[in-house]
């Protein structure tokens, strides 16, 4: 889940707060890049008697694409993990600088200061220029924003700054974490996938709300076969992203989280 800290709409308090509603008893916040809502989730966590798993969502470049990677359980106190959050969360900064001097160059008139003013947290991304696009209108919605201005292969994208898989597995393992190849249904085609385990992750994230009853049967099968971790779960973003419905409804068993933790002891 992903809360005002990245590109969630949801504060830790309204996102706990709202897993809490709707029955869950284990959460993960994963924040892209950032670390910031664990803190305070964990404190709001014994408010509402909710675990919260420390998470964040990294991106990689395989092969000349993006692919993401979920952190799960990490010390996220960790000096190296922080300074390279804080590094990445630099990158963000300058690839939006970058966006925003395209749609200049396309005689939209939209500042720096306009999409900052629609960040919470301390992670700028592509869906903060898209609210302040659709605020200022140049874009009629969210949707429209990516579609015709910033999504992939569209006039003002830029690609994130590159990082091996492996450098992030090394990254999340050494502040004692698990990682997991994240929706790879979504946009990841299957030698991406088989690159990735290659690369060292700990696991898959077979459950997610873009993928089928089949692919997750599919992504279970190579799990087992490889001897891999499943995770999964809603992606909810707070519901600006039309995602309101699947909060609580996707998900994983405590008894797949356990097994994680089994992992964590055993390494």
């Amino acid at each position: 889940m992903h809360t005002s800290y990245s590109d969630g709409a949801l504060s830790p308090y309204e996102l706990v707060k709202k897993a809490k509603s709707v029955g869950l008893s284990i959460i993960s916040i994963t924040d892209h890049d950032s670390v910031s809502a664990l803190d305070e989730a964990q404190e709001i966590s014994k408010e509402f008697a909710i675990e919260i798993i420390p998470g964040t969502e990294l991106s990689a470049t395989l092969n000349g694409a993006e692919i993401h990677i979920l952190g799960y359980f990490m010390d996220f106190h960790n000096k190296l993990f922080l300074d390279f959050l804080a590094e990445s969360r630099g990158e963000r900064l300058k690839r939006a600088e970058r966006i925003v001097n395209k749609l200049n160059q396309m005689n939209i008139p939209l500042k720096m200061e306009s999409v900052l003013a629609n960040t919470t947290g301390d992670s700028v991304g592509r869906p903060h220029i898209a609210n302040a696009l659709v605020n200022e209108g140049h874009a009629q919605s969210y949707h429209q924003a990516f579609s015709k201005y910033i999504g992939n292969g569209r006039p003002a994208f830029e690609k994130k700054a590159e990082c091996s898989p492996e450098e992030i597995v090394r990254i999340i393992n050494q502040a004692g974490g698990l990682s997991f190849l994240a929706h790879p249904g979504h946009s990841v085609s299957d030698t991406l996938l088989f690159q990735t385990i290659k690369a060292g992750v700990d696991g898959i994230e077979v459950v997610h709300p873009s993928h089928t009853p089949d692919l997750v049967r599919y992504y279970r099968g190579i799990v087992n076969e490889y001897c891999l971790l499943e995770s999964g779960g809603s992606d909810f973003h707070g519901g600006q992203k039309g995602d309101e419905h699947l909060l609580g409804s996707i998900g994983i068993p405590v008894s797949t989280v356990d097994i994680m933790r089994r992992r964590l002891f055993s390494n």
